[in-house]
């Protein structure tokens, strides 16, 4: 029987399904401090499936923030354009029934995009993805050289082994999945033994 390869998105989302763990998540990502009460919706593409994928934990913060968050073994340029495609989904879920063609503004709520990685590939603790790296160069298209007119950047936090260490110990439910997932991927080297 093949390994489960999809075992850290499914027990990754498990773990972090409450408001309280994803809050103290949240913090510990940004560094910032979230009272208690701070209300946390969880908001997670599950009943959708969107273009064969759905996105593993999403959530708004007191309707100021929204956040998607995405477990990763590997980091591909293609990531920005995944969060950008869960991002219009979000809003479109979230501003259902209010009239975007009026010409009152539509508060929508600030986007952060997170990747927590912990694959194989040796990767610094911190880097970012840019949605503009993506883009095909138009040349003589454009009158002139200008700047992307749609942006969309990802962070990406590296949760190996002695990676992002202050980050890591200031969410205890990270910590500990942190050796949970590095004893997996040790066993999964090890070859099969029979009986």
């Amino acid at each position: 029987m093949p390994a489960n390869t999809k075992y850290k998105d499914s027990v990754f989302s498990l773990l972090f399904s409450k408001p309280e763990l994803l809050r103290e998540l949240y913090g510990a990502l940004e560094g910032v401090e979230l009272p208690e009460g701070t209300p946390i919706t969880i908001n997670t593409l599950k009943d959708v499936l969107f273009m064969d994928r759905i996105n593993d934990i999403s959530f708004e913060i007191d309707g100021k923030l929204i956040v998607l968050l995405e477990h990763q073994s590997t980091v591909n340029p293609n990531l920005p354009l995944r969060m950008l495609l869960y991002i219009a989904r979000l809003y479109e879920k979230t501003l259902k029934g209010r009239n975007i063609y009026a010409s009152k503004r539509v508060p929508i709520p600030f986007p952060v995009f997170i990747i927590l990685y912990n694959g194989k590939a040796e990767l610094p603790d911190q880097m970012t993805l840019k949605l503009s790296d993506l883009f095909e160069q138009p040349g003589s298209l454009l009158s002139a050289e200008r700047e992307a007119m749609l942006e969309l950047t990802v962070k990406v936090f590296n949760i190996n082994h002695g990676k992002n260490k202050e980050v890591v110990e200031r969410c205890q439910t990270l910590y500990q999945y942190t050796p949970l997932s590095t004893r997996y991927k040790s066993l999964r080297k090890r070859p099969a033994t029979r009986p």
